[in-house]
């Protein structure tokens, strides 16, 4: 029986995480899947860089929602039809860009914000999007706990990526060049709200 030592198993384990950790990160990135990446922008559209907190947060509850959903698909506790989901993923895109449409600027309030329950209900959703390219991925693989931590955590990485790349456009925009907040806010939301609105006609499943 083959014997190994401690750094053998942290090399292979970290090869592992590394793999999955870049596959997540390609997922969430990849063009082709831009739905997630509207989802994202339609999170940050009423945001300015001074608010990168507020968005951070609104990402992780988004990442903490998907990660549920994607565990428990991806264990095969829950099953919903492909369908139905790759329809309900741009109507949630749709609902928060609408919103973002009726109210162009961030709440002042204090406390916990409905966007933020909102960003992980909608999670929940796009997590079980995630799950069927996860199950491809895993294969046969012993355990799966690990993969799924490591995949989480590039989609995690990859959205803040697409946060980091916003903000900064928007710095350039709205700091520099001086192009109103609102009407840049407005022209965000719009653009994303009308191509979720073609994507919800493009996946209707009846």
């Amino acid at each position: 029986m083959p014997q190994f030592t401690s750094i053998e198993v942290f090399s292979e384990f970290m090869n592992s995480f590394e793999l999955y950790f870049r596959l997540g990160l390609k997922h969430i990135l990849d063009i082709q899947g831009y739905d997630h990446i509207l989802f994202v922008l339609a999170l940050c559209a009423v945001f300015i860089a001074r608010d990168w907190r507020k968005i951070v947060i609104l990402v992780t509850a988004f990442t903490i929602g998907h990660s549920l959903t994607l565990a428990l698909a991806t264990f095969k506790v829950i099953q919903v039809r492909s369908d139905v989901i790759e329809f309900l993923i741009p109507v949630t895109i749709a609902i928060t860009a609408f919103t973002t449409i009726l109210k162009p600027r961030p709440s002042t309030g204090k406390g916990i914000q409905m966007n933020y329950f909102l960003a992980l209900f909608f999670g929940l959703i796009h997590g079980l999007g995630f799950s069927n390219y996860l199950r491809e991925l895993l294969g046969k693989e012993a355990v799966i706990w690990k993969p799924l931590l490591a995949f989480n955590l590039g989609l995690e990485a990859g959205q803040l990526i697409i946060v980091g790349a916003y903000l900064l456009v928007t710095s350039i925009l709205v700091g520099i060049a001086g192009v109103n907040r609102k009407e840049w806010t407005l022209v965000m939301a719009a653009m994303v709200f009308g191509i979720s609105l073609m994507m919800m006609l493009e996946t209707k499943f009846w």
